[in-house]
């Protein structure tokens, strides 16, 4: 049974920084795309980024480009998103995925997904 658990999410202010993990239980078992998304109420699940768990490429959402980085740890079976110069609009709950699918982009073709950590950006 593959279980994905966040963590890192939290209250923080304009401008600062966030560092949100998932860890999976079973590498083998997930499928080798990790991604983040996320959803803010009343929006649809957006993208925000994805990583190749075996060549290391990534992708990200143009809104969180040169700020956001993924990253992983093969030892640790975690993937992580580093979070610079938070905005008001990154205010939502991050949900981590794993699966197959070559387009990252699409939340479909993930099929492994975590309950999500709650990013609250204040002024």
């Amino acid at each position: 049974h593959v279980r994905l658990v966040e963590s890192g999410g939290g209250l923080v202010q304009v401008g600062d920084s966030l560092r949100l993990s998932c860890t999976v239980s079973d590498v083998s078992l997930s499928g080798y795309i990790r991604g983040w998304f996320r959803q803010a109420p009343g929006k649809e699940r957006e993208f925000v980024a994805a990583i190749d768990w075996s060549t290391g490429s990534t992708e990200y959402v143009d809104s969180v480009k040169g700020r956001f980085t993924i990253s992983k740890d093969n030892a640790k079976n975690t993937v992580y998103l580093e979070m610079n110069n938070l905005s008001l609009e990154d205010t939502a709950v991050y949900l981590c995925a794993s699966g197959w699918s070559p387009d990252m982009r699409a939340s479909t073709g993930y099929s492994y997904w975590g309950q999500g950590t709650q990013v609250t950006v204040s002024r």
